[in-house]
């Protein structure tokens, strides 16, 4: 994928399951982007061998995005995959899953005790950081943004951020914008989610519920606009439309971290690091959904700490028993033997279920 440097395991990570008594097989230069080279996984004890066929003739592959259509072929049904797979936005990668008979797990959708979403939130908060930062970029006037520092400076007014969603996404992109000191309005459906933000910024962030009138007012007079919005394991709900869009300030900055899961602005289309942005009537919209790949190494060390204890646990004793251990595995499962398991995924794809 393009500019995709995490990897998702670390060396240490890769040293714990060698410690384990399992044989880990890395390809040769996976860390390189990372900043973790071949040498680091040899010297944990980790087996690095020259070609992707190689590494995933594994029993289990860790991956940090979907297979691409070009990895397809190397889908069997002894296979048991863990990645990010986001399937309700991509017929295309479900179907492959389902067509090699594929075990597939989805970090996404992996649950904790407490209902939370523990392989999403490190990158949620890494993408919700970057939201920000990328945004304030991009506002500058030499990117064709308006020209808006987001802090300001004595004399003139900061920046006005409006963040849709109060999850992960939305409260690290709210710490950072109103670290930087500009004008922060964050929206949620969820009471209680914008009393912490009040309880936590003691008034100094705004807080609306949000509906489809609310979101206008503030989006018309709004610099940056960050969209976190999430449905676990679905595609994230449209909430801002073209004709919307076409009348926000000139120059404004629309970042769609959402973009994985299909976007939650109409005009929302995938980008790359490499050309990160277009314009639409006048505003610039952001839509990388790799995000976290920027960062690579923070990335990566943030993954394999999340992801390891799943991954020790799949490792010792297969998914079966590594779900009696870890309830939460369970709704991270895809697909099994051909069939489609995930319930989001069976209502974005009803054609595939046979």
């Amino acid at each position: 994928m393009n500019m995709e440097g995490r990897v998702a395991l670390s060396p240490l990570g890769a040293g714990t399951l060698v410690a384990d008594g399992h044989e880990v097989i890395v390809q040769a230069g996976a860390g390189e982007n990372s900043s973790f080279t071949d040498a680091e996984y040899e010297a944990t004890g980790a087996r690095v061998v020259a070609s992707a066929e190689e590494a995933w003739g594994a029993e289990m592959v860790l991956k940090v995005k979907e297979p691409l259509p070009e990895e397809y072929g190397f889908l069997r049904p002894d296979l048991i995959l863990f990645t990010y797979l986001h399937l309700a936005s991509s017929r295309e990668c479900t179907k492959a899953l389902l067509d090699a008979g594929t075990l597939s797990l989805a970090y996404e959708t992996v649950l904790d005790a407490r209902g939370g979403l523990p392989l999403l939130t490190p990158m949620s908060q890494v993408a919700g950081r970057l939201a920000v930062q990328e945004g304030a970029h991009h506002l500058m006037s030499s990117k064709g943004g308006r020209g808006v520092l987001l802090g300001g400076v004595p004399g003139t007014a900061p920046a006005k951020v409006v963040v849709l969603g109060g999850g992960q996404v939305g409260a690290s992109a709210v710490a950072i914008a109103q670290g930087l000191r500009a004008s922060v309005t964050v929206l949620d459906l969820d009471p209680q989610v914008l009393a912490r933000f009040d309880d936590l910024y003691q008034g100094n962030v705004r807080t609306l519920l949000s509906d489809p009138m609310t979101i206008e007012t503030e989006l018309l007079d709004a610099d940056l606009v960050i969209g976190a919005v999430l449905v676990a394991g679905a595609k994230a709900p449209t909430l801002v439309s073209d004709d919307l869009v076409a009348r926000m300030k000139q120059g404004a900055v629309l970042v769609d971290v959402a973009i994985d899961q299909g976007g939650c602005f109409e005009p929302s289309r995938k980008t790359s690091h490499e050309d990160p942005t277009y314009e639409v009537h006048g505003t610039r919209f952001y839509c990388v959904p790799n995000m976290p790949g920027a960062v690579a190494n923070t990335s990566t060390r943030a993954l394999t700490s999340a992801t390891l204890p799943y991954v020790r646990a799949i490792a010792a004793g297969g998914v079966d028993r590594a779900v009696d251990n870890h309830p939460g595995l369970e709704p991270g499962i895809m697909t099994c033997d051909g069939r489609l398991i995930s319930e989001p995924v069976k209502e974005a794809f009803p054609d595939l279920l046979g």
